[in-house]
């Protein structure tokens, strides 16, 4: 018999609550620990039961969603916490400082003005994967798939610094702590840096204000046609895919609506695509933690076209799927969060490293 994920909801909304309960209910793989309404309910019960994730309202009453936040962290220091919150300018305000304080992810709560099944395809959408990915069951694991050898460094071909035309990182569940985590690390860069982080409308203008307030490196979200500058920073916006090509001044950036990729928009893949049709073996990629296998297709690409991907490795990342799927399919090199922070400051071929 396969484990159950037990799971905790923390919401001071009945319909909430009920939501949640239902859809938990509706999953084989998943089990409703308890649900409470407020993060001193949640504290208690928690001390009585075995959870494996916790979904954590934004805003509540009493210790609120950051206090309980902070309070579930100190005790329990390993557990999946993912922050439930509306699509607001406050909520979201919140909701990075969540993830700064240690939330491990967030799923934007659907509007209860539309209809019950409606809000229930968005959560069971955006939630139920997230359950799944954060809390692995204990079960024997399957038979993992071979992983291609990497090409060593000094036969692959790589961009010298004066080369490198444009960074491109792609990430997901876990996303946002890790891009400020290696954005703070970097006090100038001779190259544009893009980022496609999986994230709605509102929240990607919001990750581009706090990456420039926290860093030493301005970002933007780009909404229009923009000229890719060397030393600054790009963000693509929530539900618009972004994408590189080649204007009278260099690179320029461009977003669309196009048809969503891998289930997304915008996508890693179609970023990191058209990179490589533009900047050949000029291009340097980065993919960070996160579920799913968006980066794959386009990693490939840019490999072919004679650039260089780097993977987070499996234990800085919260999820390896997106970077696990790329490495396992033979197109980059692993590293540590922080390692990757130092190839990104000096991205120049090293005397005697290989791959791995």
């Amino acid at each position: 018999m396969t484990a159950k994920r037990r799971v905790l909801v923390i919401d001071d909304s009945l319909v909430v609550r009920r939501v949640l309960s239902e859809l938990v209910a509706q999953h084989p793989d998943l089990e409703l620990a308890a649900v409470a309404a407020t993060g001193e309910i949640a504290l208690a019960k928690l001390e009585t039961m075995t959870v494996d994730v916790v979904t954590l309202d934004v805003e509540m009453p009493g210790m609120g969603g950051l206090g309980t936040l902070v309070e579930l962290r100190r005790r329990y220091p390993r557990l999946p916490i993912i922050m439930f919150s509306s699509a607001t300018a406050r909520a979201a305000a919140i909701t990075f400082e969540a993830l700064s304080k240690g939330a491990t992810d967030y799923v934007t709560k659907p509007s209860m003005a539309g209809s019950r099944e409606a809000a229930l395809a968005h959560v069971a959408s955006q939630l139920i994967p997230k359950l799944r990915a954060l809390a692995p069951v204990t079960a024997a694991p399957a038979a993992a798939a071979p992983v291609r050898p990497v090409t060593p460094l000094h036969r692959q071909i790589r961009p010298a610094n004066a080369d490198l035309e444009i960074i491109v990182v792609g990430a997901s569940t876990g996303g946002p702590n890790a891009i400020s985590s290696l954005c703070g690390q970097l006090t100038r860069l001779t190259v544009p840096l893009v980022i496609v982080q999986h994230m709605p409308p509102l929240f990607t203008t919001m990750f581009a204000q706090r990456l420039s307030a926290e860093g030493k490196i301005p970002f933007v979200e780009v909404t229009a046609p923009t000229d890719a500058e060397p030393g600054r920073g790009y963000i693509a916006p929530g539900d618009h895919h972004l994408r590189v090509t080649r204007g009278p001044r260099g690179l320029r950036l461009t977003v669309d609506r196009g048809p969503p990729e891998n289930s997304v928009r915008p996508a890693v893949d179609v970023l990191f695509r058209t990179a490589a049709a533009v900047s050949g073996p000029h291009v340097l990629g980065v993919v960070l933690t996160g579920m799913g296998q968006d980066g794959l297709k386009g990693s490939e690409e840019i490999r072919n076209a004679g650039g260089r991907v780097i993977a987070q490795d499996e234990a800085s990342s919260v999820v390896w799927g997106m970077p696990g799927a790329v490495v396992r399919g033979g197109f980059a090199e692993a590293m540590p969060l922080a390692a990757i922070a130092q190839e990104l400051r000096d991205p120049r071929p090293r005397s005697g490293r290989h791959a791995g």
